[in-house]
């Protein structure tokens, strides 16, 4: 399911926002949320994955990185800076107060449609690029299966594992650069509105979790 770049990208980034997150408070705490945001990623990454095959496409998943600084066309970086690798530690610092509070959108999405499958299920000249509607639909569905498992994980006595996938979702649902929340909106704004809403009632309870 996941190529060799994609398994580093996702690893560094479990890494990455495992540490952000607990600052190696302690072992214990440090292989929970590692064991927590392992899972986060791979359901939501899973549903993408599922989604993008049944709209005829393929997805690769790798680390956000920004290209440009400003809204000139001359204003690039002479270097893509990575974006989803240097966030989490930042938010750390400006949001330590609040506890494992961090940003969590470190993880952005290329996808290309089969042309071979469109061919053969819809005729050899029927349309075969990816509409922003469609790449709405692959990015919602990580989104609302991390909004699933954060009411599972509550239910199930997992606070941890409930606040992570609310925070997934708040800051990938922004409608920033390259970010799911872009592809949404842009795609779907009444998606887009319906998952803003239903993230924002999990974050007013999130921060009330234990």
């Amino acid at each position: 399911m996941l190529n060799k770049k994609e398994i580093i990208a996702v690893l560094i980034t479990i890494i990455i926002l495992t540490f952000s997150i607990t600052l190696i408070e302690s072992w214990k705490i440090f292989f929970c949320c590692l064991l927590s945001v392992f899972v986060i990623l791979g359901i939501n990454i899973a549903a993408k994955k599922i989604v993008s095959f049944y709209l005829d496409s393929e997805i690769e998943i790798k680390i956000w990185e920004l290209r440009r600084f400003g809204v000139k066309k001359h204003q690039y970086f002479k270097r893509s800076f990575p974006a989803g690798a240097f966030l989490p530690i930042i938010s750390k610092i400006i949001f330590f107060p609040i506890n494992s509070f961090v940003w969590m959108a470190c993880l952005i999405f290329d996808v290309k449609p089969k042309i071979y499958r469109t061919a053969k299920r819809h005729g050899l000249y029927s349309y075969s690029e990816m509409t922003e509607y469609h790449l709405g639909l692959i990015a919602a569905a990580g989104i609302f299966l991390n909004l699933a498992a954060a009411v599972a994980g509550y239910l199930l006595g997992f606070p941890l594992f409930a606040r992570l996938n609310i925070y997934y979702a708040f800051f990938n649902l922004l409608p920033l650069s390259e970010l799911d929340g872009n592809k949404i909106f842009f795609g779907n704004l009444v998606i887009w509105s319906f998952l803003a809403v239903l993230t924002l009632i999990g974050l007013g309870y999130a921060f009330l979790l234990p």
